[in-house]
C-alpha cells in the first residue's frame, strides 16, 4: 500500500544533482506524493467501508428471510404475531445494542470478558470502528434474537419477546461475541498473546457466536413453556402441526442464502488487502469469493442429502425439509467458511443433514416442540459446524486470515493436531452454559411472573385474533358468507338438494 511509504525531501535532494533548486524541486514532488499517497488511504477506507455497508445491508435482508420463514412455518391464525415479532427483534435490537451491546461486544481496550468503551457510539467513529462495523455487528445481533422467536412461536405472549430480544440484544449476545471476536476476548484468535490452547476459536462468522447462541436460548424458552396444544396427542404420539404456507417458506429460505453471502463473506470485514506481493491475482479477495463458495456448497449438499433422506424415511419428496436441510447446511459451515476447501464443505452439509435428522427425532422421543426446528437446526447444526472447523481448518488459510502466530493450531485431520478441537470444544460447553444460564432464568422469571404462555383460549383461538386485531388473511366478505349460510339452510329445509 503506498500508505507504507514515505517521501523525504532531504533524501531526494541528492539525487536531483545540480538542478536549480533542487531543495525545491524535492519538496515539490514529495508534496505530490504525500498527497497521492493520501488519496489511496481515502480511497482503500471507502473500499473497504462500501464493502462492510453492502455486506450489513444483506445480512439485514435476513431478517426479511426470517420473517416469511416463520410466517409461512406456523399456522395462518398466528400469523400476524410473528411477522410483528421479527420486526420488532430489528427496532428492540437495534436499540440496545446502540445503548449496550456494541460496547460489550467490542469496547476495547477492555478485559478478557466483556468490553467497556461506546455505550451509545459515544467517540464514534474511531481510528478502530466506523459506523459500518456497528451496522454490521447490528445485524449478526438481531440475527440470532430471530432464531429464537421461531422456536417460541405460537404459544408466547407479545411482551415476552420484547423482553427477551431485549436482554438477548443487549446483554446475552454482546458477551458471546466479545469472547470470540474482539481483540481482547479471552478465546479470541486476534489476540496478541495467551491464545486458548495456542490458537484461540476460529468461529468465522458464527456458527457458535450467532447460531449456537440463538438456538440454545430458543431451546430454553420451549422448554419452559412446552408443546404447543394439539402437538402431541393424549397417548403421547407426534402429530405435525403443518404451517400454513410453503411458498413463504420457500422465499424465506431463498433470501436467507442470499443474505447469507453478506454474513459469511462479510465477515472479513474488508477486502482490498493482499497476502503477498502487491500485484498479484491472489488476495483477501480471493478468500471472498472461496468463502462464497464453500457456503454455497454446504448448503448445496444438506439440502440434497436431506431429499434423498427424509425420502427414505417419510416416502415423500417434502419441500419444507429440504429448505430446513439448506439453512442446517449454512449454519454448520458459517463458522469455519473461509478456512476449509470446497470439497470438505460439501463434507460438512452432508453431516449437517444427519444433525438435523437425528436432533430432529430426539426432539419428538422427548415431546420437546419448536414450530421452526430451530434449535435443532441452528444449536445441533452450529455445534456441528465447530466441531468441523477444527477437524478440517487449513494450515494455509488459517495463517493468511489470522497472521502474525507462528505455528498456530489447525484442522485435526489436516494434521495441524488436537489444541484447535480443544479450544472449540470448550466454546461448545462455554456458550451453552452461558446461555442456559442467562436466557433459561429468564424464560423462567417470566413464566413464574405469568408473562410467558398465553391462556389456552387464546392459543386455540390464534393470537391475530386476540391480541393483534384480526387475521393476516381475508379469504371472503363476512356479509357474503352469512348470505350463502342462509340460503344453504333455506334450501335444505324445503327438500331440495344443493
Amino acid at each position: 500500500m503506498a500508505s507504507n511509504f514515505a517521501c523525504s525531501a532531504a533524501d531526494l535532494r541528492p539525487l536531483l544533482g545540480t538542478v536549480a533548486n533542487a531543495t525545491a524541486a524535492a519538496e515539490y514532488i514529495c508534496s505530490g506524493f504525500d498527497a497521492v499517497s493520501n488519496m489511496l488511504v481515502d480511497a482503500t477506507y471507502a473500499i473497504d467501508n462500501t464493502y462492510l455497508l453492502f455486506s450489513a445491508y444483506l445480512v439485514f435482508a435476513m431478517q426479511l428471510g426470517f420473517a416469511m420463514l416463520c410466517a409461512g412455518s406456523v399456522r395462518a391464525k398466528n400469523t400476524m404475531n410473528i411477522m410483528l415479532t421479527n420486526v420488532l427483534d430489528a427496532a428492540a435490537g437495534g436499540l440496545f445494542y446502540y445503548l449496550f451491546g456494541f460496547a460489550l461486544a467490542y469496547g476495547s481496550p477492555s478485559n478478557g470478558f466483556t468490553g467497556k468503551q461506546f455505550f451509545g457510539l459515544e467517540r464514534f467513529p474511531s481510528p478502530s470502528f466506523d459506523y459500518s462495523f456497528f451496522l454490521y455487528q447490528w445485524a449478526f445481533a438481531i440475527a440470532a434474537a430471530g432464531i429464537t422467536s421461531g422456536s417460541i412461536a405460537e404459544r408466547t405472549q407479545f411482551v415476552a419477546y420484547l423482553i427477551y430480544s431485549s436482554f438477548l440484544t443487549g446483554l446475552v449476545y454482546p458477551i458471546v461475541s466479545h469472547w470470540f471476536w474482539s481483540t481482547d476476548g479471552w478465546a479470541s484468535p486476534a489476540r496478541a498473546d495467551n491464545l486458548l490452547f495456542g490458537s484461540g476459536v476460529i468461529d468465522f462468522a458464527g456458527s457458535g457466536v450467532v447460531h449456537m447462541v440463538g438456538g440454545i436460548a430458543g431451546l430454553w424458552g420451549a422448554l419452559i413453556e412446552g408443546p404447543r396444544i394439539g402437538r402431541f396427542d393424549v397417548n403421547g404420539k407426534s402429530v405435525l402441526l403443518r404451517g400454513h404456507s410453503g411458498t413463504l417458506v420457500v422465499l424465506g429460505t431463498f433470501l436467507l442464502w442470499f443474505g447469507w453471502y453478506g454474513f459469511n463473506p462479510g465477515s472479513f470485514l474488508n477486502i482490498l488487502k493482499t497476502y503477498g506481493e502487491t500485484g498479484s491475482y491472489y488476495g483477501q479477495w480471493s478468500a471472498i469469493g472461496r468463502t462464497a463458495v464453500t457456503t454455497t456448497l454446504a448448503g448445496s449438499s444438506a439440502a440434497l442429502t436431506t431429499l434423498f433422506g427424509k425420502r427414505l424415511l417419510t416416502g415423500h419428496w417434502n419441500v419444507i425439509d429440504v429448505c430446513n436441510g439448506l439453512l442446517g447446511g449454512f449454519a454448520a459451515i458459517t463458522g469455519g467458511c473461509s478456512v476449509v476447501d470446497p470439497w470438505a464443505a460439501v463434507i460438512c452439509g452432508f453431516v449437517a443433514a444427519g444433525v438435523l435428522i437425528g436432533c430432529n427425532k430426539l426432539a419428538e422421543n422427548f415431546k420437546y416442540d419448536d414450530p421452526l426446528e430451530a434449535a435443532q437446526l441452528h444449536g445441533g447444526c452450529g455445534a456441528w459446524g465447530i466441531i468441523f472447523t477444527a477437524l478440517f481448518a487449513k494450515k494455509a488459510y488459517v495463517n493468511e486470515i489470522y497472521p502474525g502466530q507462528p505455528g498456530r493450531p489447525y484442522g485435526l485431520l489436516m494434521g495441524g493436531g488436537g489444541r484447535l478441537l480443544a479450544a472449540h470444544v470448550v466454546q461448545i460447553l462455554v456458550v451453552a452454559g452461558w446461555v442456559s444460564v442467562t436466557m433459561g432464568t429468564l424464560f423462567w422469571l417470566l413464566q413464574k411472573l405469568r408473562l410467558l404462555r398465553i391462556s389456552s383460549d387464546e392459543e386455540i383461538a390464534g393470537m391475530d385474533v386476540t391480541s393483534h386485531g384480526g387475521l393476516a388473511y381475508v379469504y371472503h366478505d363476512e356479509n357474503s358468507d352469512q348470505s350463502l349460510k342462509t340460503s344453504f339452510m333455506k334450501t335444505k329445509m324445503d327438500g331440495s338438494t344443493v
